[in-house]
């Protein structure tokens, strides 16, 4: 392992031990590893997390202090391919594992991913906490001027389309997911459209376990295509990136609402906010992990979600016949709103899990019903 720097665009830098595929060194190369840097306080769940299409274009932090004890497995993984741009932790796992497992090291290293350990991930996350996510950039060697210069010159994420690296390119009916995964239905009635934004293979297994055929659509088609394909339901997944550059399938979106019951997830609640005359904001450090308490403000229960988002509805921007459904228990930020009359549903955390726990698949059951 060489030594390894991550430097922040504010200045900050840390040096630890590179992992996985090799940083760069920033004046032999015009590709740099830079991305906006955010925490995630899942405990497990790096492999779900990494191949998490919503982190394209990020750089994640995990706050737990050993990652890797229990390898990686393909059974785990939420898209074909890891999607985060780097992996920052405190103590890297090195020991002995399954033999069906490889470690989390080879795993980025075939890929070409780059990570660092040996940091204080600690001072790391209350940094970003006080002072907001922003672009970091990795390399090797010791000329830092130039990689400031590098990451301070990065496109923000507010900037960047990163929809287009992660949707589908062409339609797609009952896509298999692979190992560890249901097999599509074979006797489902009902047919649901998905616009696929870069969506985890999870959420499609949880349809298909309530036995509902889907046809995954690029992330670019228009209203068209959905409404006279005969599908009885709409479904916005999760994505990365900012909503507000996503206007196009805004409209598509709008044009569907009314016609076809809408269920969204993470990016698809931001893309309905925006159908519905609201608007989205970014976040200061937003909300990624596996332990984020949310409340039902229909009937008070509170219970604890997965979330990955750094952007949110501005509650002040929505119309008042949008009954906002779910509330977070800590910040008070929207994490659901519906409307019975416009049948649409939609939640900002994530409800399939994956990694988290499994509180809210309830979601995927009310959605069911309105089909029915």
């Amino acid at each position: 392992m060489e030594t390894t720097y991550l430097i922040l665009a504010d200045g900050t830098r840390f040096k630890g031990q590179g992992f996985g595929y090799p940083s760069p060194i920033i004046s032999q190369t015009t590709s740099i590893t830079a991305g906006e840097l955010v925490f995630n306080t899942s405990m497990t769940g790096y492999s779900e997390i990494l191949t998490d299409p919503s982190y394209n274009g990020q750089m994640v932090l995990l706050t737990y202090p050993l990652i890797g004890n229990y390898g990686v497995s393909a059974y785990w993984n939420e898209s074909d391919s890891i999607k985060a741009v780097a992996l920052i932790v405190n103590k890297l796992y090195k020991g002995e594992l399954s033999p069906n497992r490889i470690s989390l090291d080879s795993f980025m290293k075939a890929q070409k991913i780059p990570g660092l350990e040996g940091i204080d991930t600690r001072a790391l996350t209350l940094h970003l906490r006080e002072h907001g996510a922003q672009n970091a950039l990795l390399y090797r060697g010791e000329e830092h001027e130039l990689a400031l210069a590098k990451v301070r010159a990065f496109p923000q994420i507010t900037e960047r389309d990163l929809i287009e690296g992660v949707s589908v390119k062409t339609k797609c009916y009952n896509p298999e997911l692979g190992k560890g995964f249901p097999l599509p239905p074979t006797t489902g009635k009902k047919h649901v459209a998905i616009i696929d934004f870069g969506i985890k293979k999870s959420i499609i297994a949880n349809l298909y376990k309530r036995n509902i055929n889907v046809t995954l659509l690029p992330s670019t088609t228009k209203e068209s295509e959905i409404l006279n394909s005969g599908f009885d339901a709409l479904f916005l997944s999760n994505g990365p990136g900012d909503p507000a550059l996503l206007q196009d399938a805004v409209k598509v979106v709008k044009a569907c609402i009314g016609n076809l019951p809408v269920l969204g997830i993470c990016l698809g609640h931001q893309l309905i906010t925006w159908a519905l005359g609201g608007t989205t904001v970014k976040m200061k450090y937003g909300h990624h992990g596996a332990n984020h308490p949310v409340k039902n403000l229909d009937n008070g229960r509170t219970f604890v979600t997965a979330q990955n988002h750094g952007f949110m509805s501005d509650k002040q921007t929505l119309p008042k016949n949008i009954h906002i459904w779910f509330e977070n228990a800590n910040d008070g930020s929207i994490e659901g709103v519906y409307s019975n009359e416009l049948k649409i549903r939609c939640v900002q955390f994530h409800p399939e899990a994956c990694p988290g726990p499994e509180e809210a698949e309830q979601i995927f059951d009310d959605f069911i019903k309105e089909l029915n």
